[in-house]
């Protein structure tokens, strides 16, 4: 590991401030300016791209904090892939590193720096060589068309660095992290393009493409059928919103005490989503990679897993994995049974897969009853009233966290398919995404805003 821990120092990385704590003005700054530049960079088109295969995966654009045929088409995904397989090592044991101390975190950020690396390079060099995003067809077989290939590789990897760097900027500068504060831009900015866009629509130029002009338009000139749409997918929005703003405030909380200072205690919570949105990301990522890898063999001539017609897939597999929108289709009266099956497919995919991947995660990433039960004990922490023993303290938890892993997994899946099937102003996995990231966010610049309080005013707050 010493070449290993040689390579890690010098690496380089965002300094970060010399004071311990700072103010929330500075914090504010530093995220605003990161959020210009990740929104500046979203406009930038690669040089030489004449193919954009990727572009009919919008979905997966919004996940990977992406916009695909721009500088920063990699987006998120190779920080989040290299985090992913580092928490998957450590978590299963493979990887023996000590997250308690100093040299075990900076051990840590530096490997996922490594790899973050490694995938923008690997990220990049499958998205061009693949055909996602490609010169001009035209050009194959000509000299030029492996060179317009390489600078297409090296935009998106100097694209990626810069996010790496910006997602470092947030970390230490700004709220948060880099990478849930694209997740939500990226959502936000999608909600508000569709909601308040006042251009004509490509299939409609009568009417405006954002939602609430088209549905003022559409009853000025007596168009009930598009009214009913652009009224339906703005309902769907706002239910989804409240009801996920709900469920992240729902908690179990677990008094617990400290064993050797009488008198003082706390309370240990345990969200209703338990392992958040992380099962309905993957589960949504799985069903994304069957329809690209679906459309991929389509055009191959291969259709193994299914036919598509245009974007639209028609048959197969990948037809059965892919949501219909009931709200629009009857108000339209294009409904059919087959898109009821379709339907109760689709949710019964996300439920299950959710609950899967839910339990997965919890027992993989440190977040079942006996890790807990092990942290709360560190930290000089006791259920009132029971010994002090991890086993006694593993049963307890367990009969909350199993059930909240299970039941939270099987909700937040129901949400986001729910919100997929009633035509939402986003993907319901994205408006989890951003709900949850802002809700945090939130509860965070609060927190932060009142200690920068006045001390007789901070506690008249509190």
């Amino acid at each position: 590991m010493s070449l290993l821990d040689t390579l890690i120092q010098h690496l380089p990385e965002v300094r970060g401030p010399k004071q311990k704590r700072l103010p929330f003005k500075e914090k504010l700054k530093w995220t605003l300016i990161t959020l210009v530049i990740f929104f500046v960079m979203g406009l930038i088109p690669l040089f030489g791209l004449g193919e954009n295969a990727l572009q009919q995966f919008e979905f997966l654009s919004i996940i990977l904090g992406a916009s695909f045929g721009s500088i920063i088409s990699l987006g998120i995904g190779p920080i989040v892939t290299a985090s992913i397989v580092l928490q998957l090592l450590t978590g299963t044991g493979m990887l023996n590193l000590d997250m308690t101390s100093t040299e075990g975190k900076q051990r840590f950020q530096g490997l996922q720096k490594i790899l973050a690396i490694f995938f923008i390079i690997f990220e990049g060099g499958i998205y061009v060589m693949m055909g996602g995003l490609a010169p001009a067809p035209a050009l194959a077989g000509m000299p030029v068309y492996f060179q317009l290939q390489m600078i297409l590789i090296f935009q998106l990897i100097l694209g990626g660095i810069v996010i790496m760097f910006l997602d470092e900027v947030v970390s230490k500068w700004g709220f948060g992290s880099g990478i849930s504060l694209f997740i939500a831009a990226g959502v936000a900015q999608q909600i508000f393009i569709r909601a308040f866009n006042f251009l004509p629509s490509p299939t409609n130029p009568e009417i405006a493409a954002g939602a609430i002009p088209a549905l003022f338009q559409s009853l000025a000139i007596g168009d009930i059928t598009t009214a009913g749409l652009q009224l339906a997918a703005l309902v769907s929005t706002v239910l989804v919103f409240v009801i996920c703003v709900y469920g992240q405030a729902m908690k179990v909380e677990i008094p617990l005490s400290f064993g050797k200072v009488r008198g003082y205690g706390m309370r240990w919570p345990l969200n209703f989503f338990y392992t958040s949105n992380i099962p309905v990301i993957l589960v949504a990522a799985l069903m994304a990679n069957i329809q690209l890898v679906a459309s991929l063999l389509d055009r191959w001539g291969h259709p193994w897993l299914g036919t598509f017609s245009g974007n639209s897939p028609i048959s197969g597999l990948v037809y059965w994995v892919n949501s219909p929108d009931l709200v629009q289709n009857i108000i339209k009266g294009s409904f059919s049974i087959s898109m009821l099956g379709q339907a109760l497919i689709y949710v019964s995919l996300f439920i299950v897969g959710s609950i899967i991947f839910s339990i997965f995660w919890m027992q993989t990433a440190n977040m079942d009853a006996r890790s807990q039960a092990k942290q709360i004990l560190s930290s000089g922490l006791q259920i009132p009233g029971f010994r002090r023993d991890e086993r006694v303290l593993e049963k307890i938890l367990s009969r909350y966290i199993w059930p909240l892993t299970i039941v939270g997994g099987a909700s937040v899946g129901l949400l986001a398919a729910l919100a997929d099937l009633t035509g939402a102003l986003s993907r319901g996995t994205g408006i989890l995404l951003a709900v949850m990231i802002i809700y945090k966010l939130y509860e965070e610049i609060a927190k932060q805003h009142m200690m920068d309080m006045h001390p007789a005013m901070r506690k008249f707050m509190e």
